[in-house]
C-alpha cells in the first residue's frame, strides 16, 4: 500500500541517546531525517535523488523497513507518503518517501522552491501489519488501541491506513474509523460491515527539533 550524512556506529553511541523501547539512536535518527531533507532539497531544486555511499551506513539502516515520510507546513499537513511493505533498506525508502511526500501526493501541489526550508519533517518506521481479530464492531473498538496502533482498513478492494500520530486528532474511535473509511473512499459507517478486515501496526515516530 503506498498512500497514496553519516551516523556514528551503533557501539559509539551511548544508550542515553535512545528513548525506551526505541531501536534507534538519536544518531541513527538524525541522520535519516538530515536524509530526508536532503532529498527534498535535491528533488526541488536540483531535479536529482541523492545517492548515499551504503558502505559508510551502519547495518541497522540498511535492513529492509517501511516507513512513512510527513511534511508539515506552519503546522499543517504538507504531505504524506509511505508503505506498508519492507521492500528497501530503510535508508532508501526514506529517500524514495521523502521525494514522493514532497511531490508526488496527490492532495497537494509539489512542494516548491521556497518552500523547502520551511517545512518540519517526521519519518515513522513501522512494525510487521498483523491481522486483528474481532467478532463484532464493539470488539473491534474494545480492541483498538488509541494513540498506540496505527490501523490497515481493508474492504473489498479498497484499503487505507492511518498512523497512530493520527490518534491526536481523531481520540474517538468511531471517528477514527468512519473517517478512515472515507479516505478508503467507502461510507463512514462501513467499518461496522461483517466482511471488514484490519491490521495493526506500531511505529517509532522521530521528527525534527
Amino acid at each position: 500500500m503506498d498512500n497514496t550524512a553519516t551516523p556514528a556506529d551503533d557501539d559509539s553511541t551511548g544508550s542515553e541517546d535512545a528513548q525506551p523501547g526505541a531501536v534507534y539512536t538519536k544518531a541513527d535518527r538524525d541522520f535519516l531525517l538530515d536524509l530526508a531533507r536532503h532529498t527534498i532539497s535535491d528533488v526541488v531544486l536540483k531535479r536529482k535523488l541523492p545517492q548515499p555511499d551504503s558502505a559508510f551506513i551502519p547495518e541497522k539502516l540498511r535492513q529492509r523497513r517501511a516507513c512513512f515520510v510527513t511534511l508539515r507546513l506552519d503546522g499543517k499537513l504538507r504531505g504524506c507518503i509511505g508503505s506498508m511493505l519492507p521492500e528497501n533498506p530503510l535508508y532508501k525508502a526514506v529517500i524514495h518517501m521523502a521525494n514522493r511526500a514532497a511531490t508526488h501526493d496527490t492532495r497537494f501541489h509539489p512542494v516548491s522552491a521556497d518552500e523547502v526550508d520551511k517545512l518540519h519533517i517526521e519519518i515513522s518506521v513501522l512494525s510487521e501489519p498483523k491481522p486483528l481479530e474481532f467478532s463484532s464492531p464493539e470488539d473491534l473498538l474494545d480492541k483498538l488501541q488509541v494513540g498506540i496502533d496505527g490501523v490497515v482498513l481493508k474492504l473489498g478492494l479498497q484499503s487505507a491506513t492511518f498512523l497512530p500520530q493520527v490518534w491526536k486528532q481523531l481520540t474517538n474511535k468511531r471517528e477514527f474509523l468512519s473517517r478512515l473509511c472515507e479516505k478508503a473512499r467507502l461510507a463512514p459507517g462501513e467499518w461496522r460491515n461483517p466482511k471488514l478486515k484490519i491490521e495493526t501496526y506500531q511505529v517509532e515516530a522521530f521528527e525534527e527539533e
